[in-house]
């Protein structure tokens, strides 16, 4: 029998993850193929060594989760893990046993993956559960980040166990530019403010300011460079954060894709777009043919003018700063993948510069290469109707040859001079705030004494 939505089942169900994030309608797509089991006292949800890869959620009692000598676990409904499947790790771990007459909803892997499909193109149309306690907002706003929802459900589980609460009082610092990353941030309650200092003796500048269900300090963590920004409490402020090992090895890793250099051209000849994240002054020393130009610093900002119909493969000198540039992109929901190893590893003869941006007016015909294996044909040996076929043909494809050299160019030159515009917009900033300092140091050393 079917599970109805409305039902105080359904609104249990509807707390699960990961069917917290599915869109209703595909939530009630699947409420319609599933019904409860009921299990007695004493019986095996499963066993260790099972393969069967089904995911057993307790709706009602409690399940105790062991091997042959020791009690692991033992789950109670309602409670923060029976949110989650039943030791999810295939093949089976541990036994689960129940210990009062249950009721549970199983659910096999290929259904959970046919709800969550498509990736990319999800509808923002989710069902209101009314009794989610308002704290597990944050909760469930996390589970419904592209990150979060491509994890497994092991892995959500871990992270959700692993989250420390921290307090902090208006004023205190949380995160400060230059030191090491060493955790990764979720505002349950409160508002912070970003600053960076673009000198180590001027003033901060504010970049933005962070409320409930924000997130911040990934980059340090990914990238393995010192924090690039300071966070400070503006009021009182609650915090859950993620130590650095867990936040590599249960999002990071399994989140993060990459690519060699032979992938990577074949998905941008596939029509993947290529975007190379290093300062302006480094791309145009040298840079990928076709690739544009979007500083790191920049990425947030230009984020809406960006494809997300086309996979796009980041670039950057070692491979460190394309990590993070892709985990931004990966939460705005782009299919982002890597460069391994970035241009360090790559012979800089494949590189050109950027150094001028001259409008060609031939055609590069040695880019044209003939697959046949046989001598070309004279054009004066053809007949005269394909003669004059051959030379519109030729000069059609030359025109739109040129034409998408030009339009790469100009949105070569374009992207440059626009990072170079905000980059030069910051360091004014920075110098209007020093001198009004200087200007209020002054005035006070000319006041009398």
């Amino acid at each position: 029998m079917a599970v109805d939505i409305h039902s105080a089942e359904g609104r249990v169900i509807r707390q699960l993850i990961p069917l917290s994030t599915l869109p209703f309608n595909k939530f009630e797509e699947l409420c319609g193929l599933v019904e409860i089991e009921q299990a007695e006292v004493g019986d095996y949800l499963f066993r260790y060594g099972e393969d069967r890869n089904d995911l057993i959620y307790l709706i009602d009692g409690s399940v105790t989760l062991q091997t042959d000598e020791l009690t692991i676990e033992t789950i109670k409904a309602g409670g923060t893990s029976a949110r989650f499947a039943l030791a999810h790790q295939i093949p089976r771990k541990v036994n689960a046993l129940a210990d009062s007459r249950i009721r549970f909803l199983r659910l096999s892997a290929d259904m959970i993956r046919a709800a969550q499909e498509p990736p990319y193109e999800e509808t923002e149309s989710y069902m209101i559960v009314d009794d989610v306690e308002e704290n597990d907002d944050w909760m469930t706003t996390l589970l419904k980040s592209p990150v979060f929802r491509a994890l497994p459900p092991a892995n959500l589980q871990k992270i959700l166990m692993g989250l420390q609460e921290v307090r902090f009082n208006p004023g205190d610092v949380i995160v400060r530019q230059g030191d090491v990353g060493d955790y990764y941030y979720i505002v349950k309650k409160g508002q912070c403010l970003v600053s960076r200092k673009p000198a180590p003796n001027a003033k901060d500048i504010k970049l933005a300011q962070l409320g409930n269900q924000d997130t911040f300090g990934e980059d340090a963590l990914i990238s393995g460079e010192p924090r690039n920004v300071s966070i400070t409490a503006l009021t009182e402020v609650s915090l859950l954060r993620l130590a650095k090992e867990a936040f590599i090895t249960l999002i990071k890793t399994p989140t993060l894709k990459y690519v060699d250099y032979y992938e990577m051209q074949d998905l941008v000849a596939k029509g993947a777009d290529l975007i190379d994240v290093r300062e302006p002054d480094e791309y145009r020393r040298g840079h990928l043919p076709l690739s544009i130009n979007v500083p790191f610093y920049s990425l947030r900002m230009q984020i809406k003018t960006l494809n997300r119909q086309h996979p796009i493969v980041v670039v950057c000198q070692s491979g460190r700063m394309s990590a993070t540039a892709a985990f931004i992109l990966l939460r705005h929901k782009f299919n982002a993948l890597i460069l391994n190893g970035g241009l360090d590893q790559i012979d800089p003869g494949q590189l050109k510069t950027a150094s001028s941006f001259p409008i060609d007016d031939g055609v590069e015909t040695s880019n044209f290469i003939d697959t046949t294996g046989s001598e070309p044909q004279p054009v004066s040996s053809l007949p005269a109707t394909t003669q004059a076929s051959f030379a519109e043909s030729s000069s059609l494809q030359d025109d739109t040859v040129r034409m998408r050299r030009l339009l790469q160019q100009l949105k070569t030159k374009y992207n440059i001079l626009d990072a170079e515009k905000k980059a030069l917009e910051m360091k004014y900033l920075a110098l209007a705030k020093y001198t009004e300092a200087l200007k209020a140091e002054l005035a006070e050393l000319k006041k009398p004494r």
